[in-house]
């Protein structure tokens, strides 16, 4: 993996976050108000792909002319790996999800689909994850590690991702914690190991898409779509994930656990590891 360059100054200074925040609002009013315009007029996948084009857009502007601050992420070494790797995990975490599901007797495989539905499935995956790790690791995790540090920063990250899926169809309290457990300490992992985006986009893109275009799964509580393959869900919510999905189910929180895990290891291992703010001389 590209030795990562360092995401985040050393010494945040007050003038440093609060253009950072000021960045963020910049960019979630914009992404909001193209939601409303779009929404009706546009279909899903290409009102997701506006949305991430318009945040990647602002963030590389913003961050240049209102953070002055330098981009690890236009850096173009290893990028395509980095990219490459994380779809690659992202797809085989969650096909170790359903074989898991399959071996306890809860998933249950129909046939194959069609590939009607590969080129939506493509954009909305690669909007969302475009979108949300621009928001969530480029902007609310660094922020947070601004002040409070790499660990507390994790763990707050974590628990915004899983209370922004609160409002899903068929989310429940614990479809929160597996989304914030699974999802936001992986991600966050990721982007803290990494300090660049392209495993966090790739990995979020790969799991996505695996679930709604390889196997037709409910996509954190969305319409199931068009796929290459279909089975069936039988069983507990706890195993299956219920109306939410399979994302929603303890197989997955365990499995990704330890990728994430790992991720943050690797953090540390590296002395990437920023104190809070508190500990800081």
């Amino acid at each position: 993996m590209q030795e990562p360059d360092e995401p985040l100054p050393a010494r945040a200074t007050g003038s440093q976050i609060g253009r950072a925040v000021l960045s963020l609002l910049i960019v979630f009013v914009v992404v909001f108000a193209l939601a409303a315009v779009t929404r009706g007029r546009l279909s899903l996948p290409i009102q997701e792909i506006v949305g991430a084009s318009a945040a990647f857009v602002l963030y590389v502007l913003l961050s240049r002319w209102l953070e002055h601050w330098h981009l690890p992420e236009t850096n173009p070494h290893g990028r395509t790996i980095e990219c490459a790797g994380g779809v690659a995990l992202g797809i085989g975490l969650f096909s170790a999800v359903m074989a898991a599901l399959w071996f306890l007797g809860a998933y249950h495989p129909v046939g194959w689909g069609g590939l009607s539905g590969l080129a939506s499935g493509l954009l909305l995956a690669a909007g969302s994850a475009v979108l949300e790790e621009i928001l969530f690791r480029a902007y609310l995790y660094r922020i947070l590690a601004m002040v409070s540090g790499t660990w507390i920063s994790v763990l707050l990250t974590a628990a915004f991702f899983g209370a922004a899926h609160a409002g899903n169809h068929g989310a429940t309290l614990f479809s929160s914690i597996a989304i914030a457990l699974e999802a936001g300490v992986l991600l966050s992992g990721a982007y803290a190991a990494t300090g660049r985006l392209w495993v966090p986009i790739g990995l979020h893109f790969g799991w996505n898409f695996a679930e709604s275009t390889l196997f037709g799964m409910s996509v954190s509580g969305l319409p199931e779509t068009s796929a290459l393959s279909h089975g069936t869900l039988k069983g507990s919510a706890l195993l299956t994930g219920g109306a939410f999905g399979p994302e929603a189910s303890i197989a997955a929180v365990c499995l990704c656990l330890v990728p994430g895990i790992a991720f943050l290891w690797h953090t540390a291992r590296k002395g990437r590891v920023q104190p809070p703010v508190w500990n800081r001389q």
